[in-house]
């Protein structure tokens, strides 16, 4: 029987999976003609933004089924939040709470979290009006530069946090 690998190099395996659609939605990008482009190009868009979505949501997921024995009940990132505030890291337990309530924006849609994050701006990432009507974009924008590095850095932090 073979050991799984550990979070860590999961989280580089996701990386390297997010890169080929981050590289895949800025190659469309830059070949697009205007605001819109060829109905193929909305289309390419639009698979490489939804396969960075699941490869994010996955991630995120993955991250908390790893960690949650760190925590006897109760929903993990609010636990984990709680836990870093704690102990005085509250710029980490800011970003993972932010990164928590995108994931659950990009799983469910408009909802608590969604409003959650309408009520406080971040910086980490960009959060897009209901009325938007951009056929590849999301709630949560994961095509903007740095959005799954970001994801992927406070997961590690976090993880290296509860495993320390």
């Amino acid at each position: 029987m073979e050991t799984s690998e550990g979070l860590p190099e999961l989280v580089a395996a996701a990386r390297t999976v997010a890169k080929t659609s981050e590289n895949q939605i800025s190659e469309i990008m830059e070949n697009m003609q205007g605001p819109n482009g060829s109905d193929d190009q909305k289309k390419d868009l639009t698979a490489a933004t939804l396969a960075l979505e699941l490869i994010a949501v996955d991630t995120f997921t993955l991250f908390e089924a790893r960690m949650q024995h760190h925590f006897k009940r109760g929903p993990f990132s609010r636990k984990l939040q709680a836990e870093l505030l704690k102990v005085g890291q509250a710029d980490l337990a800011d970003r993972i709470h932010k990164f928590y309530l995108a994931i659950n924006v990009l799983k469910h849609g408009k909802g608590a979290s969604y409003r959650e994050l309408l009520n406080a701006p971040t910086s980490l990432f960009a959060v897009r009006t209901a009325g938007d009507d951009d056929a590849a974009s999301a709630l949560i924008d994961v095509r903007a530069p740095g959005f799954f590095d970001g994801l992927t850095a406070a997961i590690l932090e976090a993880y290296d946090f509860l495993e320390n």
